[in-house]
């Protein structure tokens, strides 16, 4: 199944039935509202320094098939998670850190984003609250700060992303909608890293909380792994945990066992 396709949704099983993570299974962390709480803006996350650790302790006892899957930059998640320079699929899939830290990016069309950048800074100039993240290779408008003006965002993507024509695409996640290149998302990072070792063979495990990370439930499906769901909502996912605290908790099952 591809990653691009519409994420078949049902409703995730009971959270007791999940098993506690193994040192053979290969990890996948979305970031925001998974490893940690979502605040109102990008740069107000705060990450526990026992989940931090959790993370690591995970990531050596898989001899590194852990890996980061998240919306945000390659560069914004390492000033999160300081020296350690973790595999990771940044901007859901448009650039990647392999195990072996070598990074790929994917080629964008820069006059079409540099088009979309400026016209949409001069759309909501009049909008204080919304806040505009340029990452490089994508751009997010998030409204947490102004719910109201939610169909306003998405109405002003859509007219920006009609723009720049079939090379980019909208994704929209928790109050935020963001315009991309088309043909990346977390699924097809999944994939790349479940060919690449220390991935590559083993039972692959993706843990998210948003609509961006369905497409990586699909393909960790597919593969015979385990998807879990942090949160409520329909879901592609088989396993379900209610929060960060959850995702914790879990995490600390297998320190104990």
């Amino acid at each position: 199944m591809k990653a691009s396709a519409e994420p078949r949704r049902r409703i995730a099983s009971r959270p007791n039935q999940l098993p506690a993570p193994l040192s053979s299974w290969a990890y996948f962390f979305d970031i925001d509202g998974t490893l940690v709480d979502i605040a109102p803006s990008p740069s107000e996350i705060v990450l526990e320094r026992i989940l931090h650790n959790l993370v690591l302790q995970l990531y050596d006892a898989t001899g590194g098939a852990l890996a980061l899957i998240s919306g945000r930059s390659i560069s914004d998640v390492d000033s999160i998670f300081g020296d350690v320079h973790l595999p990771i699929a940044g901007q859901h899939g448009l650039e990647r850190r392999s195990r072996t830290g070598k990074i790929t990016r994917h080629e964008i069309m820069s006059e079409k984003l540099d088009f979309a950048r400026t016209r949409l800074a001069e759309a909501i100039a009049r909008h204080p609250n919304l806040l505009l993240e340029d990452k490089g290779l994508s751009l997010a408008l998030h409204y947490r700060a102004a719910p109201a003006l939610a169909s306003f965002a998405h109405r002003t993507m859509r007219a920006i992303a009609a723009a720049t024509g079939a090379e980019f695409a909208l994704q929209s996640g928790k109050r935020v909608v963001e315009l991309k290149p088309s043909g990346k998302d977390k699924g097809e990072a999944v994939r790349e890293f479940m060919g690449e070792e220390p991935f590559h063979g083993r039972t692959p495990v993706f843990v998210g909380d948003d609509v961006t990370d369905e497409h990586g439930f699909v393909v960790v499906n597919a593969m015979g792994g385990h998807s879990i769901k942090v949160g409520g909502g329909p879901t592609a996912a088989g396993q379900r945990l209610t929060d960060v605290r959850a995702v914790r908790s879990w995490l600390e099952r297998r320190i104990a066992e």
